[in-house]
């Protein structure tokens, strides 16, 4: 895939609403946020896939909560692709960027090149949770993984834990400014129908394995405007999403003229990673000393790595607990 020029709508969330419909939505383009946080381990092309896609999900999901803290998303399976993990930072404060970071576990030697990558994480559930920092129970809730991508998972999450019809279109992969190197770009769209009043459902629904559905949560006059804005949003293209030559709001008239699109402020969209030495230090505190005893290494050093960002720390073992120096 060659793009002409990178743009100012790289790394943003634009938050949109369909005024005719009642629909809410984001829009949200990932470039350089992608390529850091893929580039920070030489994944297989499976597992690319897999994080590129918990990473959009994540950055549409985490500028639709009112988000004091942190957004993350966990998806777990018994297959060879165990983990995908995402955490969508909140900004520190109005128009600065949030920030996100993603990683996963995996069995190398049991990965399939050219099966499915959904498939290849068998049986398990979708997780998200919501933490609002020191003093507040995060939230959490939990689904089986359903469908055949992260997205229906995603779906099935909002429809199941919130009641909320929600529909994503996703499109990711490497792209090439001519004359530049080859990064990894994405491009998505989060559709959620506004809630009127408080959930009527229950019992099971008319999903897989009796999951709800959007059908199952809507009126009929609801359900005609949910139905309609889907399939204006089933004509998008894959490098409508991607962009950058079509703009988000040239991309939500084209998609969405006759629902009147009404956008506000767009959210900025940056990696980061909030490991620390003392947040290290703070889990290693939970080991006894014979344990960290094992830890040493022949060096006299115990390490620890950030699965997210890649950052080493080295600690000497007669300072853990003691609010010592980690070098990193």
């Amino acid at each position: 895939m060659s793009i002409g020029s990178k743009i100012a709508w790289d790394d943003t969330v634009l938050p949109f609403q369909l005024d005719r419909s009642d629909i809410r939505g984001r829009v949200a383009r990932l470039d350089g946020v992608l390529d850091k946080v893929l580039g920070q381990h030489a994944y297989p092309p499976v597992i690319e896939h897999l994080v590129a896609e918990a990473a959009m999900i994540t950055a549409l999901i985490g500028q639709t909560v009112k988000l004091r803290w942190k957004l993350s998303l966990q998806v777990r399976g018994d297959g060879p692709v165990r983990l995908i993990a995402t955490d969508f930072f909140a900004p520190a404060e109005d128009g600065a960027p949030a920030h996100l970071r993603a990683y996963a576990g995996f069995d190398a030697n049991a990965l399939a090149e050219h099966r499915d990558p959904f498939a290849q994480l068998g049986r398990g559930h979708f997780a998200i949770t919501i933490d609002q920092g020191p003093g507040n129970t995060p939230y959490q809730g939990i689904t089986p993984i359903a469908g055949d991508a992260l997205t229906d998972c995603a779906e099935t999450y909002f429809a199941q834990s919130e009641q909320l019809p929600t529909r994503f279109a996703l499109s990711f992969g490497r792209a090439q400014v001519p004359g530049g190197r080859e990064q990894w770009r994405a491009g998505g769209i989060m559709l959620q129908q506004m809630p009127k009043a408080p959930p009527r459902m229950a019992g099971g629904g008319s999903g897989e394995d009796g999951l709800l559905t959007a059908s199952d949560m809507l009126d009929d006059h609801d359900h005609e405007h949910w139905e309609r804005t889907n399939m204006l949003l089933d004509t998008v293209e894959q490098t409508e999403l991607i962009g950058p030559q079509l703009l988000p709001t040239e991309l939500l008239v084209r998609l969405f003229h006759e629902e009147t699109p009404r956008v506000f402020d767009t959210q900025p969209v940056k990696f980061g990673c909030s490991c620390a030495p003392e947040k290290v230090r703070d889990v290693l505190a939970a080991y006894d000393p014979a344990q960290i005893a094992e830890m040493t290494t022949d060096a006299g050093t115990v390490t620890a790595d950030c699965q997210f960002c890649g950052a080493h720390y080295t600690f000497d073992p007669a300072t853990l607990g003691t609010g010592g120096d980690a070098r990193s």
